[in-house]
């Protein structure tokens, strides 16, 4: 049995690099974002654990993107929806890696009948596995574009993933007046439980078991197939194929956002998803602002060991938790620890910007098509990334310092006045 969903790719222009970062998976609302973006996405070597499950109809893998241009411009067809991100997820345990990529390969074959250039590649970092095929809205055979809407999911993506479940022995969802029902709600039945609430807790449950942050958390969910409504006083969701969105906090008590939050800051027995590069005990003793960040996110409490008392001013910053892991993790992996050497290994960069932009501007007036332009443009983006995290690793730390200084401060007055408490407790009892 599996489920399914298709994503439109509305740009070109965003870099390649946005999805390679393996903290990020999938944008807010219903735009995959770039088709450079979703095709290195599903190439994502660190979800597809092995390159035979890579596979592409049409073109190659490793210059997919461009293929997919390539054919744009033959037909003039540069604008609108740029291509499609389809998912199609299994449950858990129901087929082996080798079997998922087989389906996907055959589920693009029927879909596009060789039509479309499309990558096709099985993940395999999460329980179930799932395969990701991105295509092309143009046709390389008449440069016809891909239509997607709600019935041409239901009779030609549904429809064909719930055929090859059949053909190989998998579990299929049956419809209900017309309409998919959800795998929640369907696992929920197949067990006899009353209701399918108690399926969409053990995902939750395990996609908490997989995340450090808040971010991460959803990031996850949405892999899982889940939709959100989160600007609003009581955040919803949706499992795949439901028709409605329920409250989170609609599942129970300890579901509320706010409890999931908490949830997610207890301990782990394994590192989370996405923060490899975070040592929860340093294998060295750490120095500088290395340290800095270190003893910042214990005092957080959102490391294995936390201190007896998580400081308010502290505890406030738990928003950009993400980009003090970020920042440590950058600090690690070029071995920083003070903020000299942080300006000796900006220094270069700057220079090394400055020396490609200036021969860009050059470009655009003699060679404004050229090849050249393109790959300047490719080695800026990360230069410049590099160089704006070093800028806000120098400030943001010494902001850092000031919030230590400052709950330390709080730490011994709240101390203080805890032993006059006592103090005045003991005379009373005495003078009795």
């Amino acid at each position: 049995m599996a489920y399914t969903s298709i994503i439109p790719v509305s740009r070109l222009d965003n870099s390649i690099t946005y999805i390679r970062n393996k903290d990020k998976t999938t944008k807010k609302g219903q735009s995959a974002g770039s088709l450079e973006e979703a095709i290195d996405y599903a190439m994502n070597r660190d979800k597809t654990e092995r390159s035979v499950f890579e596979d592409a109809i049409g073109c190659v893998c490793e210059t997919a993107y461009q293929d997919m241009v390539e054919t744009k411009k033959r037909y003039h067809k540069m604008d609108g929806v740029q291509g499609y991100h389809l998912v199609q997820s299994f449950a858990k345990g129901e087929v082996t890696p080798e079997l998922a990529h087989q389906i996907g390969m055959e589920l693009a074959e029927r879909l596009l009948q060789r039509k479309y250039e499309a990558v096709i590649t099985t993940h395999l970092n999460t329980e179930h596995y799932h395969n990701h095929i991105v295509f092309n809205s143009v046709s390389m055979e008449d440069g016809k574009k891909y239509h997607s809407n709600s019935r041409s999911y239901y009779e030609d993506v549904r429809k064909a993933s719930d055929a090859l479940c059949l053909k190989y022995g998998l579990s299929v969802i049956e419809p209900k007046n017309g309409k998919g029902k959800s795998y929640a709600q369907w696992m929920a039945e197949q067990d006899g439980k009353p209701t399918w609430r108690t399926s969409i807790r053990l995902d939750i449950r395990d996609a908490v078991a997989e995340s450090f942050t808040w971010k991460q958390f959803l990031d996850q969910m949405k892999q899982r197939g889940y939709q959100w409504k989160l600007n609003r006083k009581y955040i919803a969701l949706k499992a795949p194929g439901m028709e409605r969105y329920i409250r989170l906090r609609s599942l129970g008590k300890h579901y509320s956002e706010e409890s999931i939050r908490q949830w997610i800051l207890q301990p782990k027995s394994r590192t989370p998803a996405g923060k490899e590069g975070i040592s929860r005990t340093p294998k060295k003793k750490l120095k500088g602002i290395q340290a800095l960040y270190y003893s910042y996110l214990y005092q957080m409490g959102v490391l294995k060991q936390k201190p007896k008392r998580i400081s308010p001013v502290l505890r406030a910053d738990i928003r950009k938790l993400d980009a003090r892991i970020e920042q440590m993790e950058f600090l690690q992996k070029h071995q920083i620890t003070t903020r000299e050497e942080l300006l000796a290994y900006r220094t270069p960069l700057e220079e090394q910007v400055q020396a490609l932009t200036k021969e860009r501007k050059r470009l655009y007036r003699s060679e404004p098509d050229g090849v050249r332009i393109g790959q300047i443009n490719k080695v800026l983006k990360p230069l410049r990334k590099d160089i704006r995290i070093c800028i806000r690793i120098e400030q943001q730390s010494r902001e850092m310092e000031e919030r230590m200084r400052l709950a330390e401060q709080i730490q011994r007055q709240a101390e203080q006045e805890e032993d006059k408490t006592e103090k005045t407790r003991q005379k009373e009892t005495e003078s009795r």
